[in-house]
């Protein structure tokens, strides 16, 4: 099965053209720059993102490519470097992580951490002058979050983070009717990211544990938050939330589901849910002259929807995380803005920060 994807991978790129390319609305940029070499990616934790979506992608990459890898399981590089061919040279642990600096074969640390300590290995990344994508949510407040941000400025390394919705072309048509209008004013959006079965993690699982950005709004909130945002194309200027308590001798630090609403200055009202004990993921958008949807809105796969006169929100991607990263990449080699910067990653974060304040406080926040 290995030598069936490396073979295919090079047919592709002898083709000049990847996976990506053939099936994301991103095809045209990606062939122009056809003969750029390729940037080198580490993967900064190696845990199931990483595992299961980030090195399977990066196999089907045109312009980047995984080259490291940093962790803190010495038993699993054997299997990375069997698999991915990955040098000895360039596998770190968190301890010597900072060495990176002096390998140039490493253009680009991606963060796939647990939240807590994505603000550390980010700022490491950036102080060893490489290119730093960072998973959402960014950070943990809003200080991390900035901290990481003046840290790539002052190395002159760009900064995204790793909101694939973004890159999606289904998402992108929703961000496209939010500056165009084509049903009129937008008057209310509902949304939800959520997922039942957390209630069985062990309590030392770190989604399950405050300190390192577990709980489903930091988890899973920063989808509809984002979403709100993007289907909007505005800054929220009131927030009020509250916890729906599920399963207390589970979650003793973190929220299994948290409810809350949005004010724009529109007037535009949205109504969002994240879950780790019951399931959801759509986009609603109603407005003035018709409603669109997308469900499932935040899938690794099938982001699909409809609109309200019968127009299909169907257009196909061969691997979001794929186009995710030659866009990121793309950005790093014509030196152009990366599609999703550190501030719309902090923006979240302040949200949910201010939804716990309002949960919290009982009370509607103004932002």
């Amino acid at each position: 099965m290995k030598r069936f994807a490396l073979s295919r991978r090079r047919l592709l790129q002898q083709l000049g053209i990847s996976a990506a390319a053939l099936s994301s609305g991103f095809a045209p940029h990606i062939l122009a720059d056809n003969n750029q070499r390729k940037l080198g990616v580490a993967l900064v934790g190696l845990g199931r993102y990483s595992t299961n979506q980030l090195a399977p992608a990066l196999q089907l990459t045109q312009h980047c490519e995984l080259r490291g890898i940093v962790t803190g399981s010495p038993e699993k590089i054997p299997v990375w470097q069997e698999r991915y061919g990955i040098k000895d040279a360039n596998v770190y642990n968190y301890e010597n992580m900072h060495t990176v600096a002096d390998n140039p074969d490493i253009d680009i640390i991606y963060v796939v951490t647990p939240t807590g300590v994505h603000k550390k290995y980010s700022v490491i990344g950036a102080n060893a002058g490489k290119h730093v994508w960072c998973e959402k949510p960014m950070a943990m407040d809003e200080k991390e979050c900035q901290d990481i941000i003046d840290a790539c400025r002052k190395n002159k390394v760009k900064l995204t983070i790793g909101y694939r919705m973004q890159h999606e072309p289904n998402t992108q048509t929703v961000m496209e009717f939010a500056r165009t209008r084509p049903y009129g004013a937008i008057e209310r959006i509902r949304t939800e990211a959520a997922y039942a079965g957390g209630e069985n993690r062990p309590a030392d699982n770190w989604r399950m544990q405050a300190h390192m950005g577990g709980g489903a709004m930091y988890d899973m909130g920063v989808y509809p938050l984002n979403a709100a945002r993007y289907a909007t194309g505005e800054e929220p200027i009131a927030i009020t939330a509250h916890h729906e308590i599920t399963h207390p001798e589970a979650f003793t630090e973190v929220d299994s589901t948290t409810h809350f609403t949005l004010e724009f200055p529109s007037g535009a009202i949205a109504e969002g849910m994240t879950s780790f004990v019951k399931p959801g993921n759509k986009l609603e958008v109603h407005c003035e002259d018709g409603w669109y949807r997308l469900q499932p809105m935040s899938s690794y796969t099938g982001v699909q929807g409809e609109t309200s006169d019968g127009r299909q929100l169907n257009k196909p991607i061969a691997n979001q995380q794929a186009a995710q990263m030659d866009n990121d990449s793309l950005a790093i080699l014509r030196d152009t803005e990366v599609i999703v910067p550190g501030e719309e990653g902090l923006r979240d974060v302040r949200l949910v920060q201010a939804a716990f304040e309002s949960a919290r406080k009982e009370k509607r926040i103004t932002l």
